[in-house]
C-alpha cells in the first residue's frame, strides 16, 4: 500500500521571512507548530502572499510589483516583475501557488485595480525557470484571489474577489497536450470556500451569505444547497460566513454568523453533508 503523501504545507510570513507549516494528522498531537521551512525574501520586498513546495526545497512570493521564487537557501531561483510598475498602493493583492506536483507557478495579477490594464491576468510560470508557458486574460477587475488546488487531478481553482461586484471562479487544467485550458464557471456571486479531500466536489457560500452548497467536480452541478434557514435561523438575523470547510471526503463545516442584541457578533459552527 502506498502511503499517503504528507499534507501540504501552509505559509505565513512576517519581518522579510517566509515560514512553512506541515499541520499533522495525528488527533493526539496538541500545541503550537514549528515551522518545517524558513525562507527570506529579498531585503526591501513585501510579501503580499506566498506559497512552499511540498519537497520544500522552493518557495515563491508575490509583491505588489511582481513574483520571486527562493531556493531552500533563500537565493533566488527567478523573478518576474509586472509592468509597468503600478502606482497603486491599495486595492490589489497578487496570489500565487504551486501546482500538486510543483513543477509550475500560478500567479493571480490583479492588473486592473492595479491600473496595468482593462483586466486582470492569470498566469502560468515554470518552477525551475520561472518561463511563462500560459497567460489568461480573466475579463474580471479583481482586488484579489485565492488559489485551491485540486488533491487528485491537479487542476486548480481561483477565487476571484471583486468587492460589492461579486465573485468569479475559473478553472485551469492541463489539457491532452500539456497546455493549460480555463474554465470559467456560470455564476458571478459564489464564493468558492474548499474541495474535498477526495476531490469529487466542493463547496461554496453565496456571495451575499444566504447559503451553502456543494458542487461536483469538475463541471460544477449543484449536489446540495443549504440556506440559513435549514439549520433552523432567521435569515434576517443570521448569515453563512465565508468560511468553513471539509473534515472528511462526506462531511463539512458550515459557519453561521449573526449579532447579539448589544452588536457583539456571534458565531455557530454546524455539520454539513456533502
Amino acid at each position: 500500500m502506498t502511503p499517503a503523501p504528507p499534507p501540504r504545507p501552509v505559509t505565513r510570513h512576517h519581518d522579510g521571512r517566509i515560514r512553512a507549516y506541515r499541520p499533522t494528522v495525528d488527533p493526539g498531537v496538541f500545541g503550537a507548530l514549528d515551522p518545517v521551512a524558513v525562507f527570506r525574501a529579498r531585503t526591501g520586498d513585501e510579501v503580499v502572499e506566498s506559497a512552499v513546495r511540498h519537497d520544500l526545497e522552493r518557495a515563491v512570493y508575490t509583491t505588489p510589483h511582481g513574483v520571486v521564487c527562493l531556493s531552500r537557501t533563500g537565493d533566488p531561483v527567478w523573478a518576474a516583475d509586472f509592468e509597468p510598475r503600478s502606482e497603486e498602493s491599495r486595492g490589489h493583492r497578487p496570489g500565487c501557488a504551486f501546482s500538486l506536483d510543483g513543477r509550475t507557478v500560478w500567479v493571480c495579477r490583479p492588473d486592473a485595480m492595479a491600473g496595468r490594464g482593462d483586466f486582470d491576468q492569470w498566469v502560468v510560470h515554470d518552477t525551475d525557470s520561472g518561463t511563462v508557458l500560459a497567460r489568461h486574460e480573466l475579463k474580471t477587475v479583481g482586488h484579489g484571489a485565492f488559489h485551491h488546488v485540486h488533491p487528485v487531478d491537479g487542476s486548480v481553482y481561483l477565487d476571484i474577489g471583486e468587492g460589492q461586484d461579486g465573485v468569479v471562479t475559473v478553472r485551469g487544467a492541463l489539457g491532452a497536450d500539456g497546455v493549460p485550458q480555463f474554465t470559467t464557471y456560470p455564476w458571478p456571486d459564489r464564493c468558492l470556500i474548499d474541495l474535498a479531500p477526495d476531490g469529487e466536489h466542493f463547496m461554496s457560500v453565496e456571495h451575499g451569505q444566504t447559503d451553502v452548497a456543494f458542487h461536483l467536480h469538475p463541471d460544477g452541478t449543484v449536489l446540495l444547497t443549504l440556506s440559513v434557514e435549514d439549520f433552523g435561523h432567521d435569515p434576517e438575523e443570521t448569515f453563512v460566513e465565508w468560511s468553513g470547510g471539509y473534515l472528511t471526503p462526506d462531511t463539512a463545516v458550515v459557519t453561521l454568523g449573526g449579532e447579539t442584541e448589544d452588536g457583539h457578533p456571534v458565531r455557530r459552527s454546524c455539520p454539513g453533508g456533502a
